[in-house]
């Protein structure tokens, strides 16, 4: 007979926090049910999971293994459970998660289409932070994402919208500064590390947003980093030149959304922002 989610989610949490009473604090349960309850999960499962001392709780090697199967179990349970309670909502709506400013200047786009299709909804937008996109999807608390490559894309589906140019923000006294275009080597950049650049460049300069890390790049001149070209051009700055970077592949802009959505109105956000970007290649074609 299946476990029942319960005792697994009791077992994750004493062993997430090494300690019965964090845990029983988390879970809002008294620490002694708890730990019989933890009790009759190794009974039933014939095994031990833990290693209880009066100063400690550690893993088995058992228990290390269960854990890692169950907590993505645990989450996918997790997230079907938003997903459903949205889709039950009186007022019905589709979550897009969007991080500011990176959305290729699509988002209106997109919504106008979407709103075209057949067996569309509403569509709200839930702004992010970078790399928090594919996140929110897997945990059920958006239903699809505008998002650059590369991400995690466990457990989820995607289409590619639109591709760009990459540019480089140089300060406006660097000596590339004035060239028509420059090299990832001119840079210092390994193409391998180009899709990390502008999160590595975040973390180092403890930048909160794209605002202050261009705001630090104009300032100290030492600091460069490479965004989509429609991410610069919403950020004019008189410190800052957008310099071409002539062999830098281009960003590609997708919508991503969980592999086991089954919703009408998911997919005409998917149909609504395919064609969005189909529409905005054919402009730029023709330009």
């Amino acid at each position: 007979m299946p476990v029942e989610s319960r005792s697994l989610r009791y077992f994750a949490a004493v062993a997430q926090q090494r300690s019965f009473a964090r845990a029983a604090e988390e879970l809002g349960i008294a620490a002694p049910a708890l730990s019989r309850a933890v009790r009759a999960l190794e009974s039933e499962l014939g095994v031990v999971l833990l290693r209880r001392t009066t100063r400690s709780v550690t893993l088995t090697e058992t228990g290390s293994a269960l854990l890692a199967d169950i907590k993505p179990a645990l989450e996918d349970l997790d997230a079907a459970t938003r997903r459903a309670r949205r889709a039950a909502a009186p007022t019905r709506s589709v979550l897009l998660a969007v991080k500011a400013d990176a959305d290729g200047g699509l988002l209106d786009d997109v919504l106008a289409a979407t709103a075209a299709e057949p067996g569309s909804e509403p569509v709200a937008v839930k702004l992010c932070a970078w790399g928090e996109h594919a996140d929110l999807i897997r945990k059920g608390e958006v239903d699809a994402a505008l998002v650059y490559d590369p991400y995690d894309r466990r457990g989820l589906d995607a289409e590619t919208i639109f591709t760009e140019p990459r540019v480089a923000a140089l300060p406006a006294d660097h000596p590339l500064a004035s060239s028509g275009s420059v090299t990832l080597a001119a840079l210092g950049i390994p193409i391998e590390s180009l899709d990390r650049e502008a999160e590595r460049v975040f973390d180092t300069h403890q930048a909160a947003d794209l605002a202050q890390l261009l705001t630090l790049i104009a300032l100290r001149g030492t600091v460069t980093t490479v965004l989509a070209s429609s991410i610069a051009a919403r950020y004019p700055r008189p410190g800052i030149s957008y310099v071409p970077i002539a062999d830098a592949p281009p960003a590609t802009l997708t919508i991503a959304w969980h592999q086991n959505a089954h919703s009408t109105a998911v997919a005409a956000l998917v149909r609504g922002a395919v064609a969005a970007g189909a529409d905005k290649h054919l402009s730029h074609a023709g330009a």
